[in-house]
């Protein structure tokens, strides 16, 4: 399979060292610094003591990379729309696009047995333009567990954790996603393939939705969040909300609130990918974590107060950031 990943930093760049390791025919799109040092010294990945350089062709014009047999899209989920021409000029006739991007995908309702199947989120997909540019056809989604950082240009850290989970929006275990597991599996990824990937999406967003914003808020690390009496009583709040939104629209929740918030203190002093985000002045994911929460909220007929009270806070304090 010829691939491309879509959005080379952490998680794009640490996905495409193993890849090309492993031996296969990958490719990146990146920009800027990051770019310019990949072309140069090659594309640089740090486990513990360990340092790994490979050379990928590496470029910000993805149609000189010509179609692929798969794009890996590892942009955060509002980079998504504007990038889908650069996309279109990748995709062959078959070509599958895996979105491993937080949040509630752009993609979420093609397959799913429900009276909303077949619609786009607004939230993540303003307009629609991500599910006509590329169509839901073609996705196949991704839930990335890597704690992964960019150091200096061209040089990623890995920190924690190599599962990312694979499968396909309608649940079955096509030709498709069964290659790509076993690429990623040789790679040295833990990549299972799961026949009802929402449950999944939604274990991993549940304690984002609240954890980031909060972070953002507050300054203040997981660890602190998920045990302090006070950040850890609105976090349950916004989980069950949160929980009531994805119950109505068939997701199971495998263990209960507070043995997710405990997993989070676990994690230790660790600064969410919003509040790293927010730190280094880039845009924040707050329309794919907490946005599209209230969205689908809104359709089911949930109410989310404290999802809604931290997201009006949370939009106050970018505006003056």
């Amino acid at each position: 399979m010829r691939l491309c990943i879509f959005g080379a930093g952490a998680v794009g760049g640490y996905l495409a060292v193993l890849l090309a390791r492993a031996g296969a025919d990958v490719s990146v799109v990146a920009r800027g610094a990051h770019l310019a040092a990949i072309q140069d010294r090659g594309l640089v990945l740090l486990v513990g003591e360990d340092e790994v350089c490979v050379d990928v062709p590496a470029t910000d014009d993805a149609a000189s990379l010509g179609k692929q047999d798969a794009v890996i899209v590892t942009l955060k989920a509002h980079a998504i729309a504007p990038a889908v021409d650069a996309i279109r000029t990748l995709l062959d006739r078959d070509t599958c696009v895996v979105s491993a991007v937080n949040g509630i995908p752009w993609w979420y309702f093609h397959g799913l047995d429900s009276r909303f199947g077949e619609r786009h989120v607004e939230s993540v997909d303003p307009g629609g333009a991500i599910w006509r540019g590329i169509g839901p056809e073609r996705a196949i989604g991704c839930v990335v567990y890597p704690s992964v950082e960019v150091v200096e240009p061209g040089v990623v850290r890995h920190l924690s954790d190599n599962r990312m989970i694979l499968g396909e929006p309608h649940g079955d275990r096509s030709e498709r996603v069964v290659q790509l597991a076993s690429l990623f599996m040789a790679a040295g990824l833990k990549a299972p393939v799961r026949s009802r990937l929402r449950n999944d999406i939604w274990m991993k967003l549940w304690g984002n939705l609240a954890f980031n914003p909060l972070s953002a808020l507050t300054h203040a690390t997981l660890d602190v969040l998920a045990t302090d009496a006070g950040t850890r009583r609105i976090a349950r709040a916004m989980m069950r909300e949160g929980q009531a939104v994805g119950e109505a629209l068939g997701v199971r929740f495998a263990i209960d609130v507070e043995r997710r918030i405990d997993g989070a203190a676990s994690v230790g002093a660790h600064r969410t990918s919003m509040l790293q985000d927010l730190d280094l002045g880039r845009p924040l994911e707050t329309d794919a974590l907490v946005g599209a929460i209230q969205e689908l909220g809104a359709l089911t007929g949930i109410e989310t107060p404290t999802i809604d009270l931290v997201h009006a806070l949370l939009k106050q304090r970018l505006a003056f950031r």
